[in-house]
């Protein structure tokens, strides 16, 4: 059973690192190289980092399995939120669980936490983006009673990509 942690400035690091090797386990083969290191040379700096964590609307939780990192999940409020900043929504704007953690249900675990921080805050609904070519988390997320209802294009480096735009009623 997975312990689920809240992240803070010291763990900035810890989650920079482990935020971006988890990107890498998952997209660097199917991406361009040159792509995949001009987005992270955005994403993955310890400005960014800690300027995240240091938003009031914004929450890191780290998915702990003997005292190891195994996945991580960012919820976003309000104007921390991507998109819509939608105060009757929570956004689920990253959820990783390493590749050598998949089928121990980490997150569908991750999930959960999440949607119950949506039901405790009394909000309408959880949403996030998911790439359109990752079939198997849209299944995922459409096993747990989210339904696509919009899309936005997101760029990795030069390319223009579609993430499927999914919503979970509370």
């Amino acid at each position: 059973m997975i312990s689920i942690q809240k992240a803070g400035l010291a763990d900035a690091d810890k989650l920079l690192a482990y935020s971006k090797k988890t990107f890498y386990d998952f997209f660097a083969h199917l991406n361009d190289a040159a792509n995949m290191e001009a987005y992270a040379a955005i994403a993955f700096t310890n400005k960014k980092i800690l300027a995240e964590l240091t938003n009031p609307n914004s929450e890191f939780y780290f998915a702990m399995l003997d005292n190891e990192v195994v996945g991580y999940l960012k919820l976003n409020f309000n104007n921390a939120q991507t998109e819509f900043q939608d105060a009757n929504a929570i956004e689920v704007e990253r959820i990783y669980v390493s590749g050598e953690h998949h089928g121990k249900h980490i997150g569908q675990q991750l999930l959960n936490f999440a949607i119950q921080a949506g039901i405790s805050r009394q909000l309408q609904y959880v949403w996030l983006g998911v790439w359109e070519h990752n079939q198997k988390a849209i299944g995922f997320y459409e096993h747990n009673g989210f339904e696509i209802f919009s899309s936005h294009e997101f760029l990795l480096g030069s390319d223009k990509q579609t993430d499927l735009l999914m919503k979970k009623q509370l």
